[in-house]
């Protein structure tokens, strides 16, 4: 496992629709992964929090939009009954980039002390303004393992919100991979991802992401918007926007 310091992934996004119309892609991307818990006793003059820069990152973009986005998630797992992890807490996460940002989700690795997985939070925004997190924890939990989990919100125009996602996460000290698919009643419906290496974040290697990928955040913005057409073209089936859970979290 890295050293824990703020990293920089680079890497990709891929996300494959098998029904009714099979519609695939794929695009570079980068994202921060930042320890959370080391950056509450050290700040890291390599990271630009809450203050603009090239990228940056800002605690009121997650959980309850308060200033301290640690002490929000410590608060969410205590909440519902998880006190033992106290180890180091990775957030994965899309940077501000030009103080714009979209995050589709982020993924909270919560640690025990001895390094092992005590809980993943999964905090998925939709285009709506909604957010709602997936609580995965238990026995069951750890790198390379498959965990599942109800689907209760609503994300995409072309999907109902029901059946089940398939949560699978690999990280090495140098790489880490996210895995969402998403089944119905029919089966396997979506199969999404975002991989990337992982490299010490830097002011040059902000630089060069920047330069690399040009406006990405508002990118992903623009790419839901367009394969959304895309699939509105194809003839699949819109969703009608339903009510939103009426709790925060799952599990």
């Amino acid at each position: 496992m890295s050293h824990a310091i703020p990293l920089l992934g680079m890497g990709l996004v891929r996300h494959r629709r098998l029904r009714p119309q099979v519609n695939a892609f794929q695009y570079p991307t980068y994202f921060l992964m930042l320890p959370m818990r080391t950056l509450r006793q050290a700040p890291s003059a390599d990271l630009a929090r809450n203050r603009f820069s090239w990228l940056s990152f800002h605690d009121r973009d997650h959980g309850d939009s308060g200033p301290d986005a640690l002490a929000w998630v410590d608060g969410l797992l205590a909440a519902e009954g998880i006190h033992d992890a106290t180890g180091e807490a990775w957030l994965h996460t899309y940077p501000r980039v030009l103080g714009y940002t979209f995050k589709p989700v982020s993924f909270w690795y919560c640690h025990r002390a001895d390094g092992t997985l005590a809980a993943v939070v999964v905090e998925v925004n939709n285009t709506f303004g909604e957010r709602h997190c997936y609580l995965l924890a238990g026995p069951e939990l750890g790198w390379g393992r498959e965990m599942r989990a109800g689907k209760v919100f609503h994300v995409s125009p072309f999907c109902q919100v029901q059946g089940s996602y398939r949560f699978r996460f690999m990280r090495t000290a140098d790489r880490t991979v996210a895995r969402v698919d998403h089944d119905d009643a029919q089966g396997p419906l979506l199969e999404t991802s975002v991989s990337g290496t992982l490299q010490p974040l830097t002011p040059r290697r902000a630089r060069a992401a920047f330069f690399g990928v040009p406006l990405m955040t508002l990118g992903v913005m623009v790419r839901i918007h367009w394969q959304a057409l895309r699939l509105w073209r194809l003839r699949v089936p819109f969703v009608p926007k339903p009510a939103p859970p009426q709790h925060f979290v799952s599990r």
